[in-house]
């Protein structure tokens, strides 16, 4: 009898001692197996994408909402496994010899000055304002992502002052919302004549200094809960590792559908058509 009140006893501490650590990250309560597990696989599957294309923070903001976390802070909390899941694929190109360094310092500054406007901005507006721009966003972004990324035929060389100003907005876009940025960093990059493999590293290197920028902001206003966020972190890390892989040998095809449809469905959540 006296051991099962010990046991019992010790069960209540240990759950009191989680619960205490679980608030110091930032996360209001426990979290449940299945939103640990959601967070998990479908970061592992927007990073993969991500690695490939982009659109992935299409699945993964709605999935942090699905699992509890209010908007803005849910946009706050992506942007820590954005940063090392990008952080993970630039390493995994690298080993394999494929780089592009030189190609993305033209594109860095503008995105950097932007994204700090972007972030900044953002961090202001209430939440149920950010899930209604989201999932009104989210639509475009689903259908862009439909359409497989191919080398574009160059037009003529954009001039500096283009650049910057080009960039500077999708700097502002990227620090705000983040989701499909990278499509249309494809889009860009291609269509100024980078070869598609080398256009998909810049996009990653252009994103990660995006996010270097916009995830203090996040941090320093309160805007990311850390338990969720971690979780999610770990998925896209290896997601981002698998992609950069996959990316490199050729297809996607499979895991982009499924996120797709992923997308779709927690669109109406976002949205309030539901839940």
């Amino acid at each position: 009898m006296l051991n099962m009140l010990m046991r019992r006893l010790y069960v209540v501490i240990l759950n009191i001692k989680i619960s205490f650590y679980i608030a110091r990250l930032g996360y209001g309560g426990l979290m449940v197996w299945w939103e640990a597990i959601l967070l998990f696989f479908g970061g592992w599957a927007a990073g993969i994408v991500n690695a490939m294309a982009g659109g992935g923070s299409s699945l993964t903001v709605p999935l942090l909402v699905l699992a509890g976390v209010p908007g803005n802070f849910a946009n706050g909390s992506n942007r820590l496994g954005i940063f090392v899941s990008n952080g993970t694929t630039i390493l995994s190109f690298h080993r394999q010899g494929v780089t592009a360094y030189k190609e993305a310092v033209p594109f860095l500054l503008p995105v950097v000055i932007g994204s700090l406007i972007g972030s900044i901005a953002i961090s202001q507006i209430t939440d149920r304002a950010f899930e209604t721009i989201f999932g009104i966003l989210m639509l475009p972004i689903i259908f862009l992502s439909l359409r497989e990324p191919k080398t574009a035929e160059p037009t003529s060389q954009y001039s500096k002052t283009v650049i910057f100003i080009v960039f500077l907005f999708i700097g502002i876009y990227a620090g705000a919302i983040q989701m499909g940025v990278g499509l249309v960093l494809l889009a860009f990059l291609t269509r100024a004549g980078l070869p598609l493999m080398k256009a998909n590293i810049v996009k990653v290197l252009v994103t990660l200094a995006v996010t270097v920028t916009a995830l203090p902001v996040f941090i320093i206003q309160g805007k990311v809960r850390w338990w969720p966020a971690i979780i999610l972190t770990i998925g896209l890390s290896l997601g981002g590792w698998v992609g950069a892989r996959i990316a490199v040998k050729g297809g996607e095809r499979i895991i982009r559908i499924f996120m797709i449809i992923a997308a779709i469905g927690l669109t109406g959540k976002l949205l309030g058509v539901y839940g």
